[in-house]
């Protein structure tokens, strides 16, 4: 058998009408009931309606939760073996969690409403924003959030894949810098439709809460290696792992060397498991001569069950 990882995607995969392939599953409602009771929405109607709250971090946070652990029952329902490794990008390192049984599904949403009130009311709305660069270096989008460095905070946030890497901070120095970007031979500076600055320093306040409130609730060791955002590494104590969990909230995202890691471990395969294939198209950039499929159809479930 190919050696293999399972990767759970995080906000800005989601849609209206994701899911709906899998509706036939009683996992998929049961889920979202049990979500929609912990967060106080319906959150299958975000889903399936026409409507703007789903874009919302406060309700974006448990759906997208929700897409990656029905997705993962369903992959563990139909017979595949266990996956050698688990990541997630952003809040999908929750479900990634979840999938390696350091904590429960209903952990994990208590959580995740907790992280997205602590991350909304971290800045104020209005203040801060996230802009997407593509076609520049890693070098060179940090030497210049470098030079904007003052009174307003700008950085990298997301090392997506090599020449795609998302910033953060304030809405003015983001408008000050994307033609900047564009002058140093980016393809695209442009500022993503989301209210909050997500993994910049302005999170600061809500790391050291999230921190605090992760105290209190009984993790277990990972019975599959979860390689963690903020140091590409898979932890076994757990206080790492909380730790590691808390500060992911004020500091970026390192995707493409997560993903480089499972290559060096001599992963062979990456399945993400959950809607929209975000991850796939990064995924395939970092790793080209990996096998790659995205679970969002019963036809993809056989697809990775060819490859294995």
């Amino acid at each position: 058998m190919k050696k293999y990882a399972i990767t759970f995607p995080g906000q800005g995969s989601q849609s209206i009408g994701m899911m709906t392939a899998f509706d036939k599953y009683s996992i998929t409602r049961s889920a979202f009931d049990e979500a929609s009771e912990i967060i106080g929405e319906n959150l299958w109607s975000l889903v399936v309606e026409d409507n703007e709250l789903i874009n919302q971090t406060i309700y974006t946070q448990p759906i997208m939760l929700v897409a990656g652990y029905v997705t993962w029952s369903i992959l563990v329902e139909s017979g595949i073996n266990q996956p050698h490794f688990l990541a997630g990008h952003s809040l999908g390192e929750i479900t990634a969690l979840v999938a390696a049984d350091v904590i429960s599904f209903q952990q994990a949403l208590v959580i995740v409403k907790k992280r997205s009130e602590l991350m909304q009311d971290a800045v104020p709305e209005g203040e801060g924003g996230m802009a997407a660069i593509l076609g520049l270096s890693d070098e060179d989008v940090i030497r210049i959030c470098k030079q904007h460095e003052g009174n307003e905070v700008i950085e990298p946030v997301n090392f997506n894949s090599p020449g795609q890497i998302v910033v953060a901070g304030h809405h003015n120095a983001l408008d000050k810098s994307l033609e900047v970007f564009k002058q140093a031979g980016a393809k695209r500076a442009v500022k993503l439709p989301v209210s909050v600055p997500s993994h910049c320093s302005l999170m600061r306040s809500a790391t050291n809460q999230f921190q605090d409130f992760l105290e209190a609730i009984p993790f277990n060791s990972p019975r599959i290696p979860v390689i963690q955002n903020v140091d590409f590494q898979s932890h076994h104590e757990i206080s790492k792992i909380k730790e590691s969990l808390s500060k992911q909230l004020s500091h970026p995202v390192q995707w493409t060397k997560t993903i480089e890691k499972m290559m060096e471990y001599g992963v062979e395969a990456i399945f993400e498991s959950g809607p929209n294939k975000v991850l796939l198209g990064l995924n395939r950039r970092i790793f080209k001569e990996g096998h790659h499929v995205s679970v969002s159809s019963n036809q993809a479930i056989d697809e990775i069950k060819l490859i294995l």
